[in-house]
């Protein structure tokens, strides 16, 4: 069942993402299932890096995912792409140091894109498409 509670968890070593409670609750399994880090599933191609000027954005890519599976409803999208976006930023954040503007210039980006191409891929396989 889709929940619209969050909740905070440590993505990694320093920082901390909001993510469903759906998501804390999933088994391992059931997350390797939905959650193939960034970039579309369906895509052919994987060409979405993982990474930002070397690191790691999966912790806030896997929950997005994971809301574009279980989400129903357009209003479902624009919040999981606007948590994907404060969570790469909470990452950034946490590592700070000289490539952080940088960093924040690329995810913007990355929430650019989820948000004006991202509906495809949000409403596959879902009622009605």
């Amino acid at each position: 069942m889709y929940s619209n509670h969050f909740t905070a968890i440590k993505g990694d070593k320093y920082a901390y993402m909001l993510v469903l409670d759906s998501y804390i609750n999933a088994t391992q399994e059931e997350r390797d299932a939905i959650c193939n880090g960034c970039g579309a599933a369906s895509s052919k191609f994987d060409f979405v890096p993982d990474t930002i000027y070397g690191l790691c954005i999966n912790p806030a890519c896997n929950p997005h995912d994971w809301e574009y599976h279980h989400g129903k409803v357009l209003a479902d999208k624009i919040r999981a792409d606007s948590l994907f976006y404060t969570n790469i930023l909470r990452l950034i954040k946490s590592y700070g140091g000289p490539l952080q503007w940088l960093r924040e210039r690329r995810a913007l980006k990355y929430y650019l894109a989820v948000k004006h191409l991202g509906e495809s891929a949000f409403f596959e396989g879902k009622d009605g498409n």
